[in-house]
């Protein structure tokens, strides 16, 4: 049985005023390709800031974008195997 890792790393930033966090993930598989999904998390200004919460939103974001795009690559390549065109998710 072969087994493979795959290593994310997640890197958070937060504005000056702790009222917008990014988020990017990069995704480094073994064959050396590469994918980055960015994402933000907002504060409301009337809320204490709390940067937790804005890390863990925005992180959740960007790792929720990043599984979309694996779930469409997997599946464009799917029906390419098959000869068939895509599907809109």
């Amino acid at each position: 049985m072969e087994s493979k890792q795959w290593d994310v790393q997640i890197f958070i930033s937060e504005d000056d005023d702790d009222a917008v966090t990014t988020a990017k993930v990069v995704l480094m598989t073994p064959d050396g390709r590469r994918r980055e999904s960015v994402a933000y998390a907002r504060r409301n200004p009337e809320d204490r800031p709390v940067p937790t919460i804005g890390d863990e939103l925005a992180a959740g974001r960007a790792l929720s974008d990043l599984a979309g795009k694996l779930m469409r690559e997997g599946a464009e390549d799917v029906a390419q195997l098959a000869g068939h065109a895509p599907r809109a998710w």
